[in-house]
């Protein structure tokens, strides 16, 4: 006798192949899932490498000069004998360990008219930086004449320091009424004394009121520094009074004014 199959315990056709798309569905939606996340992650990490590139490539954000105005005045200039003006004696820090001195004298409330920087450099100092870009900076913000901002020579002056070159920014239509600046820089000890004076109505006047600010500088205390020392008491020997220092040799090198031609034309 032929039995009859129990289909009691048997899964539908129809319910099978609806569980094995449930199936299939879900790991279509895994693997999806899992795709977007690698994405994601990728993503994430070029973005990282990319904001460290970046990082790397732009210059620190370190902070630059500060006023230290609890620092003691480690330099003095006597009185330069200019009547109603005042001066002015500050002290910048940089964290890298430079220090800059500056004297500034002017009528209250205005410009000045004469500054002095002695800069003593530290880490912070950029072997390939350009000292005369920096003091055209501080001779004039803008040139009102639209030349280029540089600086051209404008004679020689002697003093205590010795040999001085000045320089004066091109292109004035006055160039007898220009102001005058100058850099002296010295190797050992680090040491950088530059500034500018608008001092006087003529080329003559303002090149002795440069001789005369360097003539009167002097140093109160070097702290560690012995060559700093020893460099002013050297100075302090060839120095011979204001208006001895700044004798200007009448040379068609020296003398800007009116410079006299050798030989003929």
């Amino acid at each position: 006798m032929q039995s009859t199959p129990d289909y009691r315990f048997r899964i539908h056709p129809a319910l099978t192949s609806f569980a094995d798309e449930c199936c299939a569905t879900l790991a279509r939606l895994i693997a999806y899932v899992g795709a977007l996340a690698l994405f994601a992650i990728v993503s994430l990490n070029f973005w990282d490498q990319l904001q460290l590139d970046t990082a790397a490539a732009e210059p620190a954000d370190q902070p630059g000069f500060t006023l230290a105005s609890r620092s003691r005045p480690a330099f003095a200039v006597s009185s330069l004998d200019l009547p109603e003006k005042s001066d002015g004696y500050e002290i910048f820090r940089h964290p890298a360990g430079g220090r800059k001195d500056i004297f500034h004298w002017g009528p209250p409330g205005e410009k000045p008219v004469a500054e002095l920087e002695i800069y003593r450099p530290g880490g912070e100092f950029d072997p390939s930086g350009s000292p005369a870009a920096d003091l055209a900076t501080r001779l004039a913000q803008e040139n009102p004449q639209g030349s280029p901002l540089g600086l051209e020579a404008a004679g020689v002056i002697d003093s205590k320091f010795g040999t001085l070159t000045l320089l004066r920014l091109p292109g004035r239509m006055d160039a007898a009424r220009s102001c005058l600046g100058f850099i002296k820089r010295f190797d050992d000890p680090a040491l950088r004394i530059s500034g500018w004076s608008c001092q006087g109505n003529t080329l003559s006047a303002r090149r002795a009121a440069i001789g005369c600010m360097l003539d009167r500088l002097t140093l109160l205390a070097s702290g560690n520094e012995p060559k700093l020392a020893e460099l002013f008491a050297r100075a302090e020997l060839k120095r011979g009074g204001c208006g001895t220092a700044t004798a200007i040799s009448a040379d068609w090198v020296t003398d800007a004014d009116h410079p006299r031609l050798r030989g003929p034309l």
